[in-house]
Formats: C-alpha cells, structure tokens, sequence
C-alpha cells in the first residue's frame, strides 16, 4: 500500500536537517534553556538601560503630544539665550590677572597669525573686573545687571568648538555637528518630548531685532527629523507671517473653509488610515489654526504693566535696539509661561564686521559697549523674572556664544581675532548648582586646559536635566542611528544639584 503524504511528512527521513533537529530532544531542551536565559538577560539589561535605543513613538495625527522622558526629569522646558558672533570670555566671565600683567607684550610661542590675519600684542581686558556677591566671582564691569546674580549661575569655562568659523560653528553649537542639514537642539527635545501647550509650537526661535544669526534658520531647523519638529520663528518685532487671512476674508467665511477642509481631510484619512504624511499635515493646519487665538494674544505685550516694561528696558525710547530685545525677552518669559518646550532667544544678527553681533575684530571695546547695553539689562530682568515667578524650579537656562576670543589683539587693530580653543558659558534653574565654576583656561584664557568641555558635553548636560539619556536619543537616517551629541558626550554632573 503506497503511504499517504501526510504520513511520509511525519517519517524523519521525509524532514530537512533543520527539521530533524527540531524533533531531538536534548537540542529542543538545550535551546530552550538558553532562550530563557536570554529573557532573562534582555530584562536585566533593560532595567540597566543597556540596550539599545528605542526612538520615540510618534503618532503622525498628533505629533505634539507629550512623550515620557526617559527618566525623571529635573526641568521641564529650556531657554537658550546665543550671542551671536562669539561674546570675549576675557571682557565677561574669566578674570585672567596675568593678562593684565603681560599687557602689551607678545605671547612667547603663540601664533604668528591667527584666523582672519597676523597677531598682535596680549591685550589686558578693556573693563575691569570685579569681585561680585557672596562668591567673590570676579566678574567684568561691561555686565553690572547680570553681575548682580553671579551666585545663581554655573559657569563652564572650559568649553571648545571644533572650528573657528561663525556659521559652521553656531552649527556645531545647535546642532552637535559642523556641516549643515543636522537636527538643532530644540528639534531633538520637541522629538523627544512633544509639547505640554497645544494651542503654541513646542520649540520658539526667537531673532534678534537687528536680525537672524549666520547659520540662520539651522540653529532651529529640524533636519532629517520629521518637518513638524522644526522651530517656529517670530519675535516682538516681526509676528509669524501668513498666521491669518487677508482682510478680503470675513472671519465667518474663514470658518467655513476651516471646517468644509477638515471635513473633507477626515473623510479621505477614512479611506487611507495609514496615510502618515496627511495626518501630520492635518496636525500641523490645525495647530495653526489654533495659533490664530494664541500667537496675537502671547505677542501682545499691552497688558504687561508698565514696571515690567521698565525693568527690562522695554521702555527705553533712546535705545531702540535695547529696547526691541528687551520685548523678546518678555516674549520669551511669556512663552516659557505658557508651556513652549524650547525657547531659543538670540542676541546678535549675522557677520557685520561687528556691527549687529559681538564679533569684535577692530574696535572690540566701542561695539562692545553697545552690544552690552542692548543685552545685559534685558537678560538679567528676565531670569530675574523667571525666578521670581517660580518659573526657574523647572526651567534651565543656557547663556552661549560659539567660540571666544584671542588673549592677543590682531596686529594693526583693537580687537581679538576667533579662538574655538577655550571659551565661556553659563547655566541657572532647574538641577543646577548656584555659584560654582567648573573647568578652566590657562592663565592667559587662550586655551582649555582643566576639565576640558565639548559642546557634545554641553547638549548632552541639557537633555540630561531634561530627563533624556543622550545616547538613547535616536532618529535612524540613511541606515545610520544618529545622536544629537554624535558618539562623544559626557553629563557635567560636577554643576548639577
């Protein structure tokens, strides 16, 4: 009798070499054995965070919404303010004694020319330094406001770019890396994290009134992440353009095209549910629909009362430019009120031979003194606003610039060429110690030489504070699984509380 085919199946010599494996029983016991041990492993490594990163799960109809952070958080929201054009650490935040005692002579060893051309002489810093508050900090007479809160911050001074020229390295600063087209800093944290205000963008750019920084829109573009993480751009000044219809529109015939588009959006996401790309574009019509009510009300400084306005210098009518920056900063008070994310608030505009940043080449001490005037006040009300209104317990703020400054003038000129070697930044808020200083420059401030600091460490300290494990911050892209802080990065415990 010939054998059925379900018979023959079930013979062993019917079955492939992997079959027959299958059906031994000390490889079936063996296997099982180490597949347990292998849950077992995966679940203690995931409960070490040793495994590898699982990017954030985006709905596409709701990118805004907020996301768990990896662990607990100390802030909630950052506000970045960047001094374009790279601020002297030697005319700010890092007293150098023996600078003021080699004044004028040539530095033994140094380079015979620097980034824009030959060196000159040191130059002692063209203001004084003085102790300030209970620290003793020795702080610069250029900013008294911000002086006063000395024992609040914590400063790094030892921190390095990888190069020493202004929009690739305000790149670097955004976004962790020299070249463009990489995710800015805001745009990784609205990623992460999604928004906590509905009705306003969970990341807020906000130009200079003189105008937008060398690498312009990279310092708040999204990159190869998703577009809706992008920064959103306005300031006191200049509204989001095309936020509403023209007066040719009646608000009741606005309506009715809103609701008939929404209708019609509805119906074909019906019949295309996995349609990703229209649910964010559905997302993003209807969050700005929702600006129309929230941006002119946020923007509208006219309820703000007037000792406000004063103790910012938003009153200033013989300082236009101080005065239009101190509204961008109450702007940016507003909006950390309201729940934005990530507030990035920019003093200084483009290249301008130091005119409209602090890029200060030839006549540093003359633009300085402007420079300064527009920024100290406002910033110094502002995160003495912040704090007093509780803001500060869940809010981190970054003072930055892109690179310092040369211990030497340039030959010829009253000014200090670029140096990515060894510059200043400082934080305050949520998690971070008040009044310590972390890292230093040598004795004449040109390069880090104690605790040396990347700006991978940097980024890397922020997303920490806000719950994020840097190197568990993912977005795969062209097969590679990229970081904000590339493969390098370190948490600067020693300034956390």
């Amino acid at each position: 009798m010939t054998p059925s085919f379900s018979s023959t199946l079930h013979r062993p010599e019917a079955l492939s070499v992997t079959g027959r494996h299958l059906l031994d029983r000390r490889q079936f016991l063996a296997r099982t054995a180490t597949g347990l041990g292998g849950v077992a492993l995966t679940s203690l490594l995931g409960a070490e965070g040793l495994l590898g990163a699982t990017p954030p799960v985006i709905d596409p109809g709701h990118p805004y919404r907020p996301r768990s952070p990896h662990y607990e958080p100390r802030a909630r929201r950052i506000l970045v303010i960047f001094c374009a054009g790279a601020v002297s650490q030697l005319e700010t935040w890092d007293y150098k004694p023996e600078l003021i005692r080699q004044d004028g002579q040539p530095l033994v060893g140094g380079p015979a020319v620097t980034f824009q051309g030959p060196a000159g002489n040191l130059a002692r810093p063209q203001y004084e330094f003085r102790p300030r508050g209970q620290s003793g900090k020795m702080i610069s007479d250029l900013v008294p406001h911000l002086a006063e809160q000395v024992d609040d911050f914590a400063f790094l001074h030892s921190l390095t770019s990888k190069t020493n020229t202004h929009g690739p390295a305000e790149n670097f600063l955004s976004t962790g890396f020299v070249p463009d087209g990489f995710p800015s800093l805001g745009a990784w944290v609205s990623y992460a994290l999604g928004s906590e205000n509905q009705d306003l963008p969970a990341f807020v750019a906000i130009p200079d009134p003189r105008g937008v920084p060398q690498a312009s829109i990279n310092n708040w573009g999204p990159g190869f992440l998703p577009a809706e993480f992008q920064g959103t751009s306005f300031s006191a000044k200049d509204p989001i353009r095309n936020l509403l219809p023209p007066d040719s529109v009646t608000p009741a015939s606005d309506r009715a095209a809103r609701a008939l588009l929404q209708e019609i959006n509805r119906r074909h996401l019906e019949r295309n549910p996995d349609d990703g790309s229209l649910a964010a574009r559905i997302s993003s019509y209807e969050l700005a629909a929702r600006m129309q009510l929230s941006v002119p009300e946020i923007g509208d400084l006219s309820s703000e009362p007037a000792y406000v306005l004063r103790s910012y210098g938003a009153d200033d009518t013989a300082h236009p430019n101080k005065a239009s920056f101190a509204r961008n900063c109450i702007l940016a008070r507003r909006l950390i009120e309201r729940g934005v994310r990530f507030v990035q608030l920019f003093n200084g505009a483009y290249a301008s031979g130091g005119a409209l940043n602090w890029d200060g080449h030839n006549k540093l001490k003359e633009q300085y003194d402007v420079h300064a005037q527009i920024m100290d006040q406002p910033v110094a009300a502002l995160i003495r606003d912040l704090r007093q209104r509780g803001l500060l317990e869940d809010t981190v703020v970054v003072w930055c610039t892109e690179f310092g400054r040369m211990p030497m003038f340039q030959k010829g000129a009253q000014g200090r060429d670029h140096n990515p070697d060894g510059f200043t930044c400082w934080l305050t808020g949520a998690g971070v110690q008040s009044g310590v200083s972390y890292g230093a420059t040598d004795e004449l401030g040109r390069k880090a030489v104690e605790n040396v600091l990347s700006i991978h460490d940097l980024n890397a300290t922020l997303l920490h504070l806000l719950g994020l494990d840097h190197e568990q911050l993912t977005y795969e892209h062209n097969g590679v699984s990229r970081r904000l802080t590339d493969v390098h990065g370190h948490v600067i415990r020693s300034v956390l509380v």
